[in-house]
């Protein structure tokens, strides 16, 4: 408590009112079950026979293999005018889906970690707080570690299949996500304005204070400690790719989808359109030439005119990238929507094709579609998570504004981890004053090392990152979706 505070109280309180409410409301299981969205149910034995025009057999035709008895799947003829019924999905049905635990608790958190986020928000905005830990960072930090949990053991699902040709996929999509890091790592800061460099050479010039404070010898070398970073920053570029993958082209395809299920809604479309953009504007937000010198220096004839300061540049790109995340939440129903629809439209497919197919095999392929909704959903929203709390990490950490405020000057203290003491007779509270003095030292020690200057280029250089994976995704699927699967 005295290092944390009324904070550790509300974050144990939120803690709390999730563990208690969730069970009864929870805005994941209300995403999927609010009744917006319907799912199409599996046609009965009985109904299929109806429509063949065939009768239930008494007596089934069976086949021996291996001495033992199996009976022979029903078949009917796949030409039927079979139509699906419709439902709205309702909270019993939701409990067979596959990730349902995986993708409720991941919303759910997210909800109340954006909650303590905005309440220390205001909290360190109202009062001159100091020597606190911010909890709001810890819960963003979390939801970061659950986020990418989950993406990672459903992409795990996929190196587990027999045929492999998902596993295949993400292989390729992962090496070339390194080449594309590694060419953009060696872009000078005149263009992406990262601020990699001159954060890292911050971090380097406070470690060596640090180890020399601490009486430890000279770190690596510049340029040795430099390539250890960069490459470290390729290897977890190549991981993130390769995690969304399959979110990028399941995107592409219920974006297709979705356009065809609303040709009658102009302005649904424009949202669709600039949802399915949007990573691509974010990318545009860190190429200097055309967004931070254009801005500041806008040619009006032959003079230059500064439409806005650098501070407040920050801070409109802030909003930008969370009013985009917010837009990609406005349209997750149709895309959602659009997925479900593939049960329907795979049986108006095989309504075209000539033969004959096991009711078994229509059942389980318009059951599997619902199945997976919870997959589908969290490779929709996972990627605007992970860019949404990125961006609040790179506001808190950064020491950037929401322009309520001035922006505070980026300083890099010196490093002090030199413990206090005190001169009173050793006892049970000197002890415990001593140990809390060693603990706060060794905190103010890591701010200090690990500066804003830094914060700023690492989740600049992540919240872009994200954004360039799904541009990447979306548009090989969109034009495997589009081109290579209709031919």
């Amino acid at each position: 408590m005295g290092i944390i505070g009324i904070q550790l109280v509300v974050s144990l309180l939120m803690a709390s009112l999730m563990q208690k409410l969730v069970p009864h409301y929870s805005i994941g299981r209300w995403l999927l079950c609010n009744g917006s969205l319907l799912r199409f149910r599996h046609p009965s034995d009985e109904e299929l026979r109806t429509l063949a025009g065939k009768q239930k057999p008494k007596q089934r035709r069976d086949r021996r293999q291996n001495g033992v008895t199996e009976s022979k799947p029903e078949t009917v003829p796949k030409d039927i005018k079979l139509s699906l019924e419709a439902t709205p999905i309702k909270p019993l049905d939701a409990l067979v889906l596959r990730y349902y635990l995986d993708y409720q608790w991941l919303v759910d958190f997210v909800m109340y970690a954006t909650l303590v986020y905005m309440f220390t928000e205001v909290y360190y905005s109202l009062l001159s707080i100091q020597g606190e830990v911010n909890v709001g960072v810890l819960w963003c930090l979390l939801t970061l570690v659950f986020g990418i949990k989950v993406l990672v053991s459903m992409m795990t699902h996929y190196f587990k299949t027999e045929e492999g040709a998902e596993r295949s996929v993400c292989l390729i999509f992962a090496f070339l996500f390194l080449l594309i890091a590694m060419l953009v790592l060696v872009v000078r800061e005149e263009y992406l304005e990262f601020g990699l460099e001159p954060g890292f050479a911050n971090l380097y010039e406070n470690l060596q204070v640090f180890f020399r404070q601490l009486g430890l010898g000279n770190i690596w070398p510049y340029s040795v400690a430099r390539l250890i970073f960069k490459l470290s920053l390729v290897g977890l570029s190549s991981f993130i790719g390769a995690c969304l993958t399959f979110p990028g082209l399941r995107l592409a395809q219920t974006h297709l989808d979705a356009l065809k299920m609303t040709a009658d809604k102009p302005l649904t479309q424009f949202l669709l359109y600039a949802n399915f953009l949007s990573p691509v504007l974010i990318l545009l937000l860190w190429v200097k030439p055309i967004s931070r010198d254009f801005v500041i220096n806008a040619p009006y004839g032959s003079e230059k005119v500064e439409l806005m300061s650098d501070s407040t540049y920050n801070t409109a790109r802030l909003w930008v990238v969370l009013g985009l995340c917010a837009l990609r939440l406005l349209v997750t129903r149709y895309h959602l929507q659009a997925y479900l629809n593939l049960a329907d439209k795979w049986v108006e497919q095989m309504g075209k094709e000539a033969g004959s197919i096991t009711m078994i095999e229509i059942q389980r392929k318009v059951s599997r579609v619902f199945c997976y909704l919870c997959v589908v959903t969290v490779q929709y929203l996972g990627p605007v998570i992970l860019i949404f709390h990125s961006t609040l990490l790179l506001k808190v950490l950064g020491d950037y504004s929401w322009g309520l405020f001035p922006e505070p000057p980026i300083a890099s203290p010196a490093v002090d981890v030199s413990p206090r003491t005190s001169d009173d007779a050793p006892d049970e509270e000197g002890d415990y004053r001593i140990a809390v003095s060693q603990i706060m030292s060794a905190l103010g020690a890591l701010r200090n090392v690990f500066t804003p200057l830094f914060y700023r280029g690492l989740f600049s250089f992540l919240t872009w990152w994200l954004a360039a994976c799904q541009v990447v995704t979306n548009l090989f699927g969109l034009y495997f979706h589009q081109y290579l699967m209709a031919s």
